[in-house]
């Protein structure tokens, strides 16, 4: 990759296209299916949290077993937003484990 020279005088990297690099496709493909996966997620985190309201209504304490359901789906949502943003290059599960509720 040979230097290119912009108006103001700067010399910046030349900028190669990755149409033809099937790592990119690939990425590609594994963003769409989890972008499918997170909106599925979306609505069982809002049905999780509905039980677990109407549970906290009519029990008087938040169920324990849904409680740390809850949040080891809000770690994986985490986690596939940030590699669907490419903040990182970790894929979440499943390619990794299932988030801990830790």
């Amino acid at each position: 990759m040979e230097p290119v020279q912009t108006t103001t005088g700067q010399t910046t990297p030349e900028r190669t296209s990755t149409f033809s690099n099937p790592a990119t496709w690939m990425r590609g493909l594994f963003m769409l299916l989890l972008l499918l996966a997170f909106g599925v997620a979306q609505g069982l985190l809002w049905i999780v949290a509905l039980v677990q309201f109407l549970w906290l209504l009519f029990a008087g304490e938040p169920n324990p077993a849904l409680a740390q359901f809850g949040r080891s789906l809000s770690r994986w949502l985490q986690d596939t937003g940030r590699f669907i943003v490419c903040a990182t290059e970790a894929k979440p599960f499943p390619w990794a484990a299932w988030p801990s509720a830790d």
